[in-house]
């Protein structure tokens, strides 16, 4: 079945008005027809729903609400990436395969290794599109939320907004003692928050591992090979996944 996404004032009712590139998707692509069922969700109350198609139009497409799913796809734990800025087109694919896998939300962080050097209005453009990268992979992945992407900030921003967080964790190359690693990750409780920090490539600097340690993080290891960036959340979020849906 296929799913959209719409604005919560898009909603009305037992009334769903569908608006923008999608009605081109579902009249001239998908050639859908009047009766046919879709699933629409707001992208914030991970509720699904379910409707038929009553309408379709130029501009807009009328749907007629039949029921409301809740099916428990988000994962208990709500967990924030923080993601040092990689090189090239990296980051549409560590965006894309995070949602696929469940996090809440991604943060790029400017660390010190961090080669990418963006201007603001060049920050703007990338994080629009990262954006849309989260939306395509919250539809293809049957997710209630589109995880949403913030801003580029800096380390010590990053930490800032980490601060609160109730699990807070940091992976480290130097690290050690994966039975320390495999008791952090069991000690997530659904209803919390969490915090995972990526460096970049070439990892982070000692000064600001140094800073994650003040500021309440656990360092943890991901095993005896050095792993990729764009690999190392990933080997996170799905030990996180194992450990909380299992």
């Amino acid at each position: 079945m296929y799913q959209f996404f719409v604005d919560p004032s898009q909603i009305q009712g037992r009334q769903i008005v569908i608006t923008g590139s999608d009605v081109n998707h579902i009249k001239n692509v998908l050639r859908m027809k009047p009766g046919e069922e879709i699933a629409v969700s707001n992208g914030l109350d991970g509720k699904e729903y379910r409707c038929s198609i009553r309408q379709i139009g130029q501009r807009e497409v009328i749907c007629s609400l039949r029921f409301i799913k809740e099916d428990g796809l988000e994962l208990p734990v709500r967990v924030t990436l923080f993601q040092g800025l990689p090189k090239a087109d990296k980051m549409e694919f560590i965006v894309q395969k995070m949602v696929e896998m469940g996090v809440f939300s991604i943060v790029p962080v400017k660390t010190g290794r961090s080669v990418v050097k963006l201007d603001e209005k060049k920050a703007a453009v990338k994080t629009a599109r990262w954006q849309a990268i989260a939306e395509a992979a919250a539809k293809q992945s049957k997710r209630r939320i589109v995880p949403q992407v913030g801003r580029i900030c800096s380390f010590s921003e990053a930490l800032r907004q980490a601060d609160g967080m109730d699990v807070r964790l940091i992976p480290y190359e130097l690290s050690e003692g994966m039975e320390r690693t495999r008791a952090l990750i069991e000690g997530v409780k659904p209803g919390q928050q969490a915090a995972v920090f990526i460096g970049p490539e070439g990892g982070f600097e000692e000064e600001e591992i140094r800073q994650a340690r003040e500021a309440g993080f656990e360092e943890i290891t991901l095993g005896r090979r050095i792993l990729r960036t764009e690999t190392a959340g990933l080997v996170v979020m799905a030990w996180l996944s194992y450990h909380l849906e299992s």
